[in-house]
């Protein structure tokens, strides 16, 4: 019975292809670097992509996360690793576009084909006028210690003024 319940996981995952869920859109590949080599199937690979915060203008994010290679990883059934670094900087002027949570995703993506997720999620230092960005992985029945944060003081940009994340916040 086993047997067939795997065969029909691995159909699913050939057939539907990988199953992202995610707030921005799809992070740009900037590129990926072999870690392991497998002869007949594909590498374990580390992949450093970019997402543009998709509430604050100005700021955009790059992470990098492994990626399993061997047959598993082919057919979208491998459980991927917990790790994964994380850099966001301001890229020009910053402009909020709606108000938002301590806290508030940014983004998401499975690592498995049902239980794990990366995140990416923002909050504000108001003090300091400093956005903070945290990136981890969470699982249905256990969470992930591994994590990585990058943050961002926001800067005048040209003659602009830098806005106050703290007047952004909701509550």
């Amino acid at each position: 019975m086993s047997r067939i319940l795997v065969l029909m996981v691995a159909l699913l995952a050939v057939t539907c292809g990988p199953l992202r869920a995610q707030e921005a859109d799809d992070p740009d590949l900037i590129f990926k670097k072999t870690t392991v080599w497998k002869f007949l199937s594909p590498d374990h690979k580390l992949a450093t992509y970019a997402i543009d915060d998709p509430l604050v203008e100005g700021v955009a994010c790059h992470f990098t996360v492994p990626e399993k290679g061997g047959w598993s990883g082919w057919l979208g059934v491998a459980e991927e690793l917990s790790d994964a670094s994380l850099a966001c900087r301001q890229i020009g002027p910053v402009k909020f576009t709606e108000k938002f949570d301590q806290g508030a995703e940014v983004y998401r993506e499975r690592r498995s084909l049902f239980f794990k997720k990366v995140r990416v999620v923002r909050g504000c230092d108001a003090k300091r006028n400093v956005l903070v960005y945290l990136i981890y992985s969470d699982k249905l029945i256990e969470g992930s210690p591994k994590n990585s944060t990058s943050t961002v003081p926001i800067m005048p940009w040209g003659d602009k003024d830098a806005p106050k994340c703290g007047e952004w916040l909701n509550g």
